[in-house]
């Protein structure tokens, strides 16, 4: 009989004649347990609480009740009765049916009632996967014994490997009973989860519990691992734990003489509550340390919660507390409350230590789409004191962090039409210590309507049809402190509030030709909570500014027409041999004409500044203030409009000829510059100043590595000496001395980034399978995982270096400059900012790795922050330095641990830090 699954091989007359006898014969079935093989040769089926039936070699009996062919008697009903053949069942059948197959043969053994698979054979039974070389069942004792053999070059073929109850266990000899599920192995490793065991003999008392003798536990896949926990004894309970008597560890298959009289070893998967173990760290101003010591607490399926704590011997400690929580399709979240108490030993200074309190509240809450249709909300909240970044001993990057910012939100939407949205915000300057509380804040939306569009129509609308209307209502409230200044008397204070009304009326009309025309009105409310009056002290010389509150409204309303096209431009002239193909050129360009009343002027004065002609009274420079700046929606303008606005925008791509790539005519298009242009507008009925400043802006990614984004204020009038606009082009001769030009660059940016790595495309795709394989097993994380494990990684980056990537390089450098007016209203100054960062690293070797991140501040020529690592592959280790030499802190961290989840804590650390 061969291997294959549906046929009997021809040629065996002795099986064959052996087969026929059991088909024809009762006697065999009573006398006799072989198995019963069905049409396909697969499976062995006996039951034990039934009578056996044997093909046909018995009667069929449809029935042994009387079967009665209709209700209602009549004289063609006839009562058949057929008396029943009871089998008696075997002793030794199962109670289920084994599926067995093999690549090359099956040897049928009736004497002594054995089957044996050779190549490839494969038996299933229940739950029972069993795969080896050869397989005997021993149908009497119903038991089956796995093996493997030895090729020409002596090597193992087909060791045995069993799965059972979520377990995998591979061995050179496995002995297993049907019956009752027990069996023993030889040189035997099962994998529970992350952990493998190896033991010289295991024995199997039922599907989940496991004896094994002189056993080895270790997380290394290795024949002969690097490192393994030792013990004689142990038993294991499948995917739960595994308990052991004495035990001690070994490196490289030598031991270590530390023995522990029992070893436990949970081998469960999911969230379980236990005692997270601390780290040791050293700092000449913190002292001895322990850090990261706390517990993990499960309370349900829904709800749990992380306690940690860092204790320092000079007396600093710190606590978090970090409870999280879930309900599938419903809403998510998380809070982290940390409380710091700083002690610091200062050195040359005449107090002996620093003493700090600060905290920190973060909360993030997410809310399934799913869980209320039309409804949203969500929460970032991270809220902290100003010097608790500055105090965190351990992390680089976070020192530098000087911004915060918190946001809660609420939307619900009516029938896609109405829109109503709640949020609370919140900033603060670490550096200037201010912070700004705007909550709550309201806005009700209703999306554009329109208003003489019939409820049914056929065919295309008429242009009046397709005049929209709608309505932006906001409402804020806003309150600005510095930390120290915070009470309850403060806030009250420094409330604002104030609300926006807009109704935009926009009309699409049909195209004429390639220009498109939008017509639109828009009108707009204000109101303010306060009004701020500034006044020249002649006296003193100096600004005075008084504030009176109560209820103050604004109007604006404003006409227009815009018009917009597109050109296109190509050229193609550059020869068959050369690489550019051609390039084309997208202008698009945009008129608007204007106009809107002067309804603002009333809320403006000027008011003199200073005295630079000399103490004389109405003598000095004057500007114009607003009653209503620094209002949560800003001023209204001022003056009347009546002008064009106009602009340009640019693209710019080119077709090149690729030799690789030879779809679409081996064509490729390549992106030169994104967009460049500029907006501008020009008032006719002004008096003075008629022609805005210029806002000019290009974006572009050069070689689809290099981004670069630009832009800048360019202002055509000249200034006096102080640096006060006067109504005189640039382009126009000066009485000042100054140069012609085009315009004057009042503030700009740019930011430049790239990033370079080498990949692998095999590399690649394993890491997608990984995480495909992640999403179905539900591993994914949640986006507050995500972000807990970005920070983990950021502050150890040694320990998460990946060694299949060779190299990369990340760069970005960005300049900012703004001119704004001095404090006190003297003159002008021009604020500028440079900063250049980096973050690379490469391979010494295929197992050495060194990286590097930093941060320049070109203004001050200083490094601002520079750390570098250095990390060794070990396979199921991970050796990792990390050395910040610059920054607020200098640190020095060394770390070698297992790269095992379940054995992270058993890493050996050293940690030692500066505070500057």
């Amino acid at each position: 009989m061969n291997g294959r699954k549906n046929n009997l091989k021809d040629g065996s007359a002795l099986i064959l004649s052996v087969w026929l006898l059991l088909l024809t014969t009762n006697i065999w079935a009573n006398y006799l347990s072989i198995p019963h093989f069905d049409k396909s040769l697969t499976q062995i089926k006996q039951d034990t609480t039934k009578p056996v039936r044997a093909l046909d070699t018995i009667p069929k009996k449809t029935d042994s009740v009387r079967r009665i062919a209709d209700t209602i008697p009549s004289k063609d009903t006839v009562i058949n009765k057929i008396d029943t053949v009871n089998v008696p069942a075997s002793e030794d059948s199962l109670d289920a049916p084994v599926a067995y197959k093999a690549s090359d043969s099956m040897v049928l053994n009736v004497p002594d009632k054995k089957i044996t698979l050779f190549s490839k054979a494969n038996i299933k039974y229940k739950d029972m996967d069993l795969s080896a070389d050869s397989i005997e069942m021993d149908n009497q004792k119903q038991t089956v014994t796995a093996t493997y053999r030895k090729d020409t070059a002596g090597n193992l073929v087909g060791k045995p490997v069993m799965l059972q109850s979520g377990s995998k266990m591979n061995s050179d000899v496995i002995k297993y009973n049907f019956k009752s599920q027990k069996g023993i192995t030889e040189n035997t490793m099962t994998i529970q989860g992350e952990m493998l065991v190896i033991g010289e003999k295991v024995k199997k008392i039922n599907d989940k519990d496991y004896f094994a003798y002189r056993s080895q536990f270790t997380t290394c896949n290795l024949d002969t691992p690097h490192f393994a926990f030792r013990a004689n004894k142990m038993k294991m309970v499948s995917q739960k734990l595994a308990v052991s008597g004495p035990i001690h560890p070994e490196f490289e298959g030598v031991p270590i003489p530390i023995y522990l009289p029992f070893g436990f070893f949970p081998l469960s998967q999911g969230r379980h509550s236990g005692i997270l173990p601390p780290q040791f760290s050293q700092s000449e101003q913190f002292g001895l340390g322990l850090e990261g010591l706390g517990y993990y607490k499960v309370l349900n399926d829904n709800f749990d919660v992380t306690l940690r704590s860092n204790l320092y011997s000079y007396g600093g400690y710190s606590l978090f507390a970090t409870p999280t929580y879930r309900v599938r399709y419903r809403y998510n979240g998380s809070m982290n409350l940390s409380y710091q108490y700083s002690r610091i030993l200062q050195s040359g200074s005449k107090q002996e230590f620093t003493n700090s309190k600060t905290y920190s509240i973060n909360w993030s809450h997410t809310v399934d789409s799913r869980a209320r249709p039309g409804q949203t909300f969500s929460a970032n909240v991270n809220i902290a004191s100003t010097k608790y970044n500055q105090l965190i001993p351990n992390n680089p990057q976070l020192n530098f962090t000087n911004t915060l910012s918190s946001s809660i939100s609420y939307s619900k939407t009516w029938g896609g039409r109405y829109n109503l949205t709640a949020t609370a915000n919140h900033s603060q300057n670490n550096q200037t210590r201010d912070i700004n509380l705007s909550l709550p804040n309201l806005s009700f939306t209703v999306n554009t309507f329109y208003p003489l569009q019939k409820k049914e129509f056929t065919g295309t609308p008429k242009w009046y049809e397709k005049l929209g209307i709608g309505l932006n209502s906001t409402a804020a409230n806003q309150m600005n402190f510095k930390e120290q200044d915070f009470s309850l008397r403060t806030l009250i204070d420094t409330l604002q509030w104030g609300a926006q009304h807009s109704i935009p009326i926009q009309l699409s009309l049909p195209s004429l030709g390639p220009l498109q025309i939008s017509p639109g009105i828009s009108y707009q409310e204000k109101w303010y909570s306060r009004k701020m009056t500034r006044t020249w002290d002649s006296v003193n010389y100096r600004l005075d500014t008084s504030v009176t509150k109560g209820l103050y409204r604004a109007s604006d309303v404003s006409f227009s027409v815009g018009i917009n096209t597109a050109m296109y431009g190509m050229f193609d002239k550059f020869g068959k041999k050369s690489p550019i193909a051609a390039i084309r050129h997208v202008i698009r360009p945009n008129v608007s004409f204007s106009y809107k009343p002067d309804l603002g002027s009333k809320f403006y004065q000027n008011v003199q500044v200073d005295t630079a002609f000399g103490k004389i009274p109405n003598q000095g420079h004057f500007q114009r203030f607003s009653y209503f700046d620094g209002s949560i929606y800003g001023p209204p303008s001022s003056g009347v409009f009546g002008g064009i606005g106009f602009g340009i925008d640019n693209n710019i791509e080119a077709k090149v000829r690729s030799k690789k790539d030879t779809a679409n005519g081996g064509l490729k298009k390549v992106r030169l510059i994104d967009g460049f242009g500029f907006t501008s507008s020009y008032n006719f009925i002004a008096d003075s100043f008629k022609l805005a400043p210029f806002s000019l802006y290009i974006r572009s990614t050069l070689f689809e590595k290099i981004n670069i984004t630009a832009g800048a204020t360019m202002d055509p009038y000249q200034t006096d000496t102080f640096g006060y606009r006067i109504n005189r082009y640039t382009w126009q001769s000066s009485q000042f001395g100054m140069k012609k030009s085009l315009g004057r660059i009042t503030n700009g940016n740019i930011a430049i980034s790239t990033s370079f790595q080498s990949s692998n495309v095999k590399d690649k795709k394993a890491a997608q399978q990984k995480e495909q394989a992640l999403r179905e097993q539900g591993g994914v994380l949640t986006a507050e995982e995500q972000q807990a494990q970005l920070a983990y990684a950021r502050a150890n980056p040694a320990e998460f270096a990946d060694f299949n990537v060779p190299w990369s390089l990340s760069v970005s450098y960005s300049m900012s400059f703004s001119r704004s007016v001095k404090p006190d209203y003297s003159g002008w100054q021009t604020q500028t900012n440079q900063n250049l960062s980096w973050n690379g690293d490469f391979n010494l070797t295929p197992k050495w790795k060194v990286g590097m991140n930093g941060y320049y501040d070109i203004k001050v020529s200083k490094i601002q922050q520079f750390s570098m690592y250095i990390s060794r592959e070990m396979h199921c280790w991970q050796l990792s330095i990390n050395v910040t030499p610059v920054g607020l802190y200098r640190t020095f961290n060394f770390t070698i641990s297992p790269k095992s989840g379940i054995l992270r804590d058993l890493r050996l650390n050293r940690t030692r830090y500066f505070y500057q």
